[in-house]
């Protein structure tokens, strides 16, 4: 089996976590391009004494880190909208650093000892990191939030992650025109959807919907991840795998509140 071969099942959750880290899916994949381009242009490189997948996510890394992504990079990411300030001020707080080993613990499913050897440090260390990352980032983020979602012990396990954290629950909404109702009731600053809803509408709908009105951030919940992470059209930034594990919710809402400039605290 060829290089590519042993890859391309990969390279969908590389998007994930890529997109994850910068906030952006177009500054995240453009990280998984460098990264695919670097092997093609010295194959000889890759790591060939680890996993297919460590070696993928250790190239990325590499290219992460060579990059030296620094505040600036990351408001360019998201746009001028966003104020630099904001940016500036939580990365001063929580490093990327924190941020990675959190990512690739509880939302890739990486092993401490794994993580370690991604970002070139040790087991205790990374479990160091990740516990900073989540204290630092829980603590400076707090939204109301709306769940779209058609399965109610699904749907009730969300909801106490989400008020375990911290955060207000607007509502639960089953179906495209009840989470587009109770989004204009209440405005959430913060959406976890299901792509597939009890009355057979669709949660990528209700969210493009809720969009048209007002901007929120956005994790989607699915099955079938490989669909919605292929690089070829406008897909999401956050994504969680069913079955989901607590952690991964908590890093994705972390995460995806630590980019959001309505959070930013007084």
């Amino acid at each position: 089996m060829s290089l590519g071969q042993q890859l391309a099942p990969h390279l969908p959750f590389l998007r994930r976590y890529a997109r994850a880290l910068t906030g952006s899916q177009n500054h995240g994949d453009a990280y998984v391009r460098a990264a695919l381009e670097a092997i093609v242009d010295a194959p000889d490189q890759f790591p060939r004494d680890v996993d297919p997948r460590l070696g993928l996510y250790r190239t990325f890394q590499a290219i992460w880190s060579s990059a030296n992504l620094d505040e600036q990079d990351l408001v360019e990411s998201r746009g001028p909208d966003v104020p630099e300030a904001i940016a500036q001020a939580r990365l001063a707080a929580v490093t990327p650093r924190s941020r990675q080993a959190l990512l690739l613990t509880s939302m890739e499913g990486f092993s401490n000892e794994d993580a370690a050897y991604l970002i070139e440090t040790t087991p205790g260390e990374v479990e160091s990191l990740v516990g900073e990352a989540l204290a630092e980032i829980e603590r400076q983020t707090r939204a109301d939030v709306l769940i779209i979602e058609d399965e109610p012990i699904i749907a009730m396990d969300i909801e106490t992650i989400v008020r375990d954290l911290g955060h207000d629950v607007t509502g639960v909404a089953v179906t495209r025109d009840e989470a587009v109702a109770q989004a204009r009731a209440r405005r959430p600053g913060l959406v976890l959807a299901d792509i597939q809803l009890a009355d057979d509408s669709s949660g990528i709908d209700a969210v493009k919907d809720i969009l048209s009105e007002f901007s929120v951030p956005v994790i989607f919940i699915t099955a079938f991840p490989e669909r919605l992470l292929t690089g070829e059209r406008p897909e999401p930034t956050f994504l969680i795998t069913k079955p989901f594990q607590r952690s991964t919710v908590k890093a994705a809402i972390a995460q995806a509140l630590f980019f959001d400039a309505a959070t930013v605290p007084a």
